[in-house]
C-alpha cells in the first residue's frame, strides 16, 4: 500500500512520527510512506528541528506554503497536494488533526477519489467560529477511514450519521470508524523515555521539579484580541506572584509579535523583566516533553500541550472557551476559563489545592499507531 503523508504544523510532524516508526518498525514489506510537508510552519524550531528529533525521513516534497489568510493559505496547498497527488497516484492520503494542511490535503484527494485517512477524527468543540472546528468537520466527511483516539469520538460521529456497525470495506459512501486510542499517547510514552536522556532544558533554566508552571499561547483568538492578551499576562503574572514559581513561556514568534504590538508598554515591560517569568524561543519536542513532565501545573490555549498534560499527570488550565478533549475537563484534571482574568487566577487557586486527581485510559494503551497501520491495510 502507497500512502501519501500531509503534514505541515508543529503537532502534525510529532503525530506523523508515531505512525512512520509503526511503519519502519512492524509494516516496512506492507506499506510505502510518501511525505509532504505543506510548509505551513516554516520556522526552524517549529519544523526541520522536529523532523530530526522525531526521527522521521525527510519530506519527499515541501510546498513552502508559509502563513497567511485561510484562503490564500488554503489555495496554495489544495494546488500544490494535488499535483503530488496525481504524480504520486497513492493509495490513499492520510491527514492528522483540524490545520488548513488537513484540510487542503483531504480536499484535493477526495476531488480525485483518492481516499482520505483521518486520524484524529471526531473531535469536536461545537464551537463553528473556530476554524478548526471546521476543518475537522469537513476533513471527516471527505474520509473513508476514521480513526478516532477515544469513545466521545465515536459517539460524535455517530451524531452525525455514521455507521459505526459497518463491517465490510471502506469507500467514501461508506466510510469506517475505529476508536484506535491516541497516537500522541504513543509518542508521550516513546519519547519521555529519550527525553530524560537527551534534553538539558530543566538543567539550562535552574528549574526544579515540581517548582515551575509551564504556559503556552498560540491561538488566534488569544494573541490577535489585544483585551484577551492583556488578560492572560496580567493573569500569569498574579500567578507568579500567588505561587512563588517560574513559569516558563516558550513563544511562538507570531505571538512574540503580537506582544510587541498589541501589549501596554507598562506591561510588557513588566512581564518582561519578572526574574520569575522565563520566556523562551519555541520548544522541542523533547524538551517540551522534559518541561511537561517535570512542571507543577500547564496553562496553554494547545489541544495538543492540553493532552500532554493529562499523560503526564499535570493539571491544565485551558486558556480557551472549548476544548476537543472534553474527557479530561468532565474528569476535572483541566479547567476551561477563555481570556478572564479572574477565571485564570480562580482555577489556578482550585487546581493547586486539588489532591485527589485521578487519570483513567481515555487515551488508549499506547499501541494506537500500530493499530491504524494494520486496519489501513485491512479495510482499504
Amino acid at each position: 500500500m502507497k500512502i501519501v503523508t500531509i503534514i505541515g504544523a508543529r503537532p502534525q510532524i510529532i503525530k506523523a512520527a508515531a505512525i512512520s516508526r509503526a511503519i519502519k518498525t512492524h509494516f516496512a514489506h506492507q506499506i510505502k510512506e510518501i511525505i509532504v510537508h505543506t510548509g505551513q510552519h516554516y520556522d526552524e524550531n517549529m519544523s526541520a528541528i522536529f523532523f530530526q528529533e522525531m526521527g522521521i525521513p525527510p519530506a519527499d516534497y515541501n510546498l513552502s506554503v508559509g502563513s497567511g489568510n485561510h484562503g490564500a493559505q488554503t489555495a496554495k496547498m489544495l494546488d500544490g497536494v494535488e499535483s503530488i497527488l496525481l504524480h504520486e497516484n497513492p493509495d490513499a492520503l492520510l491527514v492528522f488533526g483540524d490545520t488548513n494542511s488537513t484540510l487542503a490535503g483531504a480536499l484535493a484527494a477526495v476531488k480525485i477519489h483518492i481516499p482520505v485517512i483521518h486520524i484524529e477524527a471526531g473531535l469536536r468543540s461545537f464551537n463553528k467560529s473556530m476554524p478548526e472546528e471546521i476543518n475537522r468537520i469537513v476533513c471527516d466527511h471527505a474520509s473513508t477511514l476514521l480513526f478516532t483516539p477515544t469513545e466521545q469520538g465515536m459517539q460524535n460521529l455517530s451524531k452525525e450519521g455514521f455507521s459505526l456497525k459497518n463491517n465490510t470495506k471502506a469507500t467514501l459512501n461508506s466510510p469506517r470508524v475505529f476508536k484506535t486510542g491516541d497516537i500522541m499517547y504513543d509518542n508521550s510514552l516513546y519519547f519521555a523515555k529519550i527525553s530524560a536522556k537527551r534534553t538539558s532544558i530543566v538543567t539550562t533554566l535552574n528549574l526544579d521539579e515540581g517548582d515551575f508552571i509551564l504556559c503556552t499561547v498560540h491561538r488566534d483568538s488569544n494573541t490577535d484580541q489585544r483585551t484577551n492578551l492583556e488578560n492572560i499576562v496580567r493573569g500569569l503574572l498574579r500567578i507568579q506572584q500567588i505561587s512563588e514559581q517560574k513559569i516558563v513561556l516558550p513563544l511562538h514568534p507570531r505571538t512574540k509579535k503580537k506582544m510587541e504590538e498589541l501589549l501596554p508598554t507598562e506591561l510588557f515591560k513588566t512581564l518582561h523583566e519578572n526574574p520569575y517569568v522565563f520566556i523562551i524561543e519555541p520548544a522541542g519536542f523533547l524538551d517540551m516533553i522534559a518541561l511537561e513532565s517535570l512542571c507543577s501545573m500547564v496553562i496553554t490555549d494547545s489541544g495538543g500541550v492540553q493532552k500532554e498534560a493529562f499523560f503526564f499527570e499535570k493539571p491544565c488550565i485551558i486558556l480557551r472557551e472549548q476544548t476537543e478533549w472534553v474527557e479530561i475537563v468532565s474528569n476535572g484534571n483541566a479547567l476551561l476559563v477563555g481570556s478572564d482574568e479572574e477565571k485564570l487566577v480562580t482555577a489556578y487557586q482550585k487546581l493547586r489545592s486539588t489532591k485527589d486527581f485521578t487519570y483513567p485510559a481515555f487515551f488508549g494503551d499506547g499501541h494506537a499507531a500500530e493499530e491504524i497501520c494494520r486496519l489501513m491495510l485491512q479495510y482499504l
